[in-house]
């Protein structure tokens, strides 16, 4: 038998149709059902390459006793978090309010069904007690019976989030002094992990926004610590040495040992970063990473609708890394004649670096060409031979924002490393975002299967916004400009604060709209909105765009005080709009922009604009070059 899930797009879901539990997706139905009931909502959020949901969903939603435990006593909810950031968002943040640390996935929040305030809240639980943890089954009959005892109590747990909810997003104030930057760089830097790279310690995950800000605002010491980062990163074990690509984080300090999904995400703002560093110092294992992420991309996130799927699971035959990792056997077997090389190149003479098994990290430079041409076709046969291993799944959810952070690093690396075929690769992720999720106006979060879905979210449009400036800058397209102005004055329309942009449009059913200020695993949507803005409003001169961008950094000012280092996004906006950065605008033959740019400090702000460009406004149609190329140089659109 399968549950009301066996009709959802979402691969998440879908996994959970088969569980002896009664689930619902999150709707109308199943909201007025617990209410009518009076039944306490459970609700569980994850996504489809989540290894601990794999976990919960072996152990506990799979047994039959725990779920006719949760069908008598609950309406239980599933949610896919990457089709509602929203919700997943709004539970996080309960979830951290009330036990005062972090979460994650799966998420287990128990809700008051009148009000759908959370009294409850958790991440992954054990079936039986476990390291501290209580057991699911036995947590469920107690969750039920404090519900019906302290009803009171718990019925008013929604007005105190609504105060604390008021507190989280101070009023507009003044903005910061330049001297904010220079203070937030000091910090990073002093943060810094001499040794490995990165400024954290286990896990240690890529921060491609703290790179990018570094790059920018930084002197000599602070681009270094970028290179070496993102070389050391790229050395070891989070990129996939075989197929390319990276993986979501390191669970060492060392970049060794992965934790084994991979995210479409972080590899788009990952390519951004590579080939501005790129720019920067011309190293040639920064392009390398570039090409090889790129060939990843194309080979096994690729989607014949033009756009590209979201995650390839951390799991395969119920294992995480099976895919990945080696046995010394299978190694030695694999490499014959070449095992001696491969073996010290990889330093694969200890213990097993993973449960067991080798994981492999990039092989030592100290080699002759004979060496690394042999080592090349050694690496092609364990290529060959891992290909033929059970494939990790592969969620094949299209998401608009996602899609667009792809788009970006693609220009970037395309002007960086001048390769036109990745501006034409991000050049269709733009194409086929406008011909499959941009309807009436308006974008679409998410597509599946051929079904679009729900409402796009801040992010969605914010990096849209932003790929599309970046896409302008590598080849003028005046009906692209036009959808980014539409854009952003949708963007402007459905997410309107006070100043700052709230992360959803307005929804009954959502307890709170989150401003979003901080930089997580995705940029802040407010930050990235206000640099595109910028970016549009410089080109246009279009006094609405900088004005809005300039709200949304009043709005903001209080948190960039006190956490700088949390909102390098917005950081970044401000630096633009208290320096303007200075736009090119050239009106040219094709032909002729290439010695331009040549000449440009990279990556500077250009558009080429030919000279028979049809469509353009006002401000731009007035900049003609009515004999040969002519470059005007623009400071806040003038």
């Amino acid at each position: 038998m399968s549950n009301r899930l066996a009709t959802q797009a979402s691969l998440y879901l879908q996994q959970h149709a088969a569980n002896p539990v009664d689930w619902w997706p999150w709707s109308a139905e199943a909201l007025a059902l617990a209410r009518a009931e009076d039944r306490p909502i459970l609700l569980s959020i994850g996504y489809s390459a989540c290894h601990w949901c794999h976990v919960m969903a072996h152990e506990s939603f799979e047994d039959a006793e725990i779920a006719a435990r949760m069908n008598r006593l609950f309406v239980n909810i599933k949610i896919d978090r990457e089709e509602r950031p929203d919700l997943d968002k709004v539970y996080q943040l309960t979830h951290q309010l009330m036990n005062r640390q972090g979460g994650g996935w799966p998420l287990t929040v128990f809700l008051d069904p009148q009000n759908l305030a959370p009294y409850f809240s958790g991440t992954y639980f054990p079936p039986e007690p476990r390291h501290g943890l209580p057991g699911f089954g036995a947590l469920l009959e107690k969750l039920e019976q404090a519900f019906r005892a302290q009803r009171q109590d718990i019925s008013q747990q929604r007005a105190h989030l609504d105060q604390v909810f008021r507190q989280l997003t101070p009023p507009p104030a003044a903005l910061p002094d330049a001297g904010l930057l220079a203070t937030t760089v000091q910090q990073i830097q002093g943060d810094y992990d001499e040794l490995h790279g990165g400024w954290s310690g286990a896990p240690k995950f890529p921060h491609p926004v703290t790179c990018e800000f570094l790059l920018a605002q930084a002197g000599a010491a602070g681009r270094q610590q970028v290179r070496q980062t993102l070389s050391q990163m790229a050395a070891g074990g989070l990129f996939d040495q075989l197929g390319g690509g990276f993986f979501r984080y390191s669970v060492d300090a060392r970049w060794e040992i992965p934790h084994f999904e991979k995210m479409l995400y972080d590899n788009g703002q990952l390519l951004k970063v590579y080939a501005l560093t790129y720019a920067e110092f011309r190293d040639p294992r920064m392009l390398a990473t570039i090409e090889r992420t790129i060939a990843w991309l194309e080979r096994e996130m690729a989607d014949q609708s033009g756009l590209f799927s979201a995650t390839l699971d951390a799991d395969s035959e119920g294992e995480e890394g099976r895919f990945y990792a080696w046995d010394h056997a299978e190694l030695e077997a694999v490499a014959g004649a070449d095992w001696a090389l491969l073996r010290d190149a990889h330093g694969l003479a200890g213990t097993p670096n993973f449960e067991g098994r080798w994981h492999l990290r990039a092989p030592s430079p100290d080699m002759d060409n004979q060496q690394a041409e042999r080592l090349r076709a050694c690496h092609s046969r364990l290529f060959a031979a891992r290909e033929q291993r059970v494939r990790p799944g592969r969620d094949h959810k299209l998401i608009s924002g996602w899609n667009a952070l792809l788009a970006e690093g693609l220009f970037a690396a395309a002007l960086a490393c001048d390769r036109p075929a990745w501006g034409e690769l991000g050049s269709q992720i733009l194409k086929a975002l406008h011909t499959q999720h941009w309807r009436d106006g308006r974008l679409a979060a998410v597509s599946q299967t051929g079904t679009v879905g729900g409402p796009g979210y801040l992010d969605d449009y914010a990096f849209s916004l932003q790929a599309i400036v970046l896409g302008l800058q590598w080849r003028w397209d005046s009906q692209l400009l036009q959808w980014g102005c539409a854009m952003a004055d949708a963007m402007l329309e459905i997410f309107a604060g006070d100043g700052a942009l709230y992360f959803s449009a307005a929804d009954p059913d959502l307890i709170h709209r989150p401003v979003p200020f901080i930089d997580e695993a995705l940029p802040s949507g407010n930050g990235i909105a206000a640099q595109a803005l910028l970016a549009l409003g410089d080109l246009l001169g279009e006094p609405r765009y900088l004005q809005a961008a300039e709200g949304i950094l009043q709005a903001a000012s209080t948190a960039l005080t006190r956490y700088p280092t949390s909102h390098l996004s917005l950081l970044l906006a401000l630096a633009n709009l208290q320096q303007a950065q200075p736009t090119v605008i050239l009106r040219a033959d094709a032909a002729e922009t290439n010695a331009w740019r040549a000449q440009l400090p990279a990556p500077a702000r250009m558009y080429c604009i030919p000279a028979d460009s049809p469509g353009l406004p006002a401000g731009l149609a007035g900049k003609t070059a009515a004999a040969g190329p002519l470059a005007y140089l623009c400071y806040r659109g003038r």
